[in-house]
């Protein structure tokens, strides 16, 4: 199910408010003033919104662009919204809805034409100040196999696991972000999360150096002597 532009700011009122302490702020600023509120917007949920959009596509560049399409998309829209409409706005949720609509739409793109070359391997977490080799290269593995993982599951499921183990978004707050009830959302992120374990224990078991045969078919027969014959 895809929200459409019309219905992104029509959450439930108070739905995020209480695990999004930006929001009120983020959003009174935007409706005093949009150029200004919008760079408050900007600053409070570039973050986040880069790291959903990293973990949904798996790909760094990719997600650059997804996220600067959706902030791109969020002030036109604010454009077109008044003073109160935009102080009622649950902004972390709005813009993930944007999100989130921005990826579908580049996932139906890409249907259409041929797959990108190359593995999922640009896609390590954000950038840690002060960090170490080591730690940043732990960082980077840790990326490329979480992108691997993640690409596996369905859409709806990769979508409803990021926002809630990735962004940590509550799921009342999910819900809102991908249009469906929450008991659907738990059912995604459940069945997503299950998947994730099957593919990491499949990634980790070695093979068994000593694979069973199929016993001879001769076996049953008889010993066969060195001189040519059955005895």
């Amino acid at each position: 199910m895809t929200v459409t532009d019309e219905a992104l700011d029509h959450a439930p009122p108070g739905a995020d408010r209480g695990t999004d302490p930006a929001g009120a702020r983020v959003a009174a600023a935007l409706a005093r003033d949009l150029d200004i509120g919008f760079e408050a917007l900007y600053e409070a949920y570039r973050g986040a919104v880069f790291s959903t959009a990293l973990r949904l596509c798996g790909r760094w560049a990719e997600a650059e662009d997804l996220s600067a399409e959706a902030f791109l998309r969020a002030y036109r829209a604010l454009c077109g919204y008044g003073p109160e409409r935009i102080a009622g706005l649950r902004p972390r949720a709005w813009l993930l809805t944007i999100l989130t609509n921005v990826w579908r739409n580049s996932l139906r793109t890409a249907a259409r034409r041929p797959p990108p070359g190359g593995p999922l391997e640009d896609a390590p977490d954000p950038p840690d100040q002060g960090e170490g080799v080591e730690d940043t290269a732990a960082r980077h593995e840790t990326g490329r196999e979480l992108a691997g993982l993640l690409a596996e599951l369905p859409h709806a499921q990769r979508a409803a696991v990021v926002l809630r183990h990735v962004t940590d978004l509550p799921v009342a707050e999910i819900a809102v972000v991908l249009g469906l009830p929450e008991g659907t959302v738990k059912s995604h992120i459940s069945r997503g999360l299950a998947r994730l374990r099957a593919l990491r224990t499949e990634q980790t078991t070695p093979p068994d150096p000593h694979p069973e045969t199929e016993p001879d078919s001769d076996s049953g027969s008889g010993r066969f002597d060195q001189r040519g014959g059955n005895r």
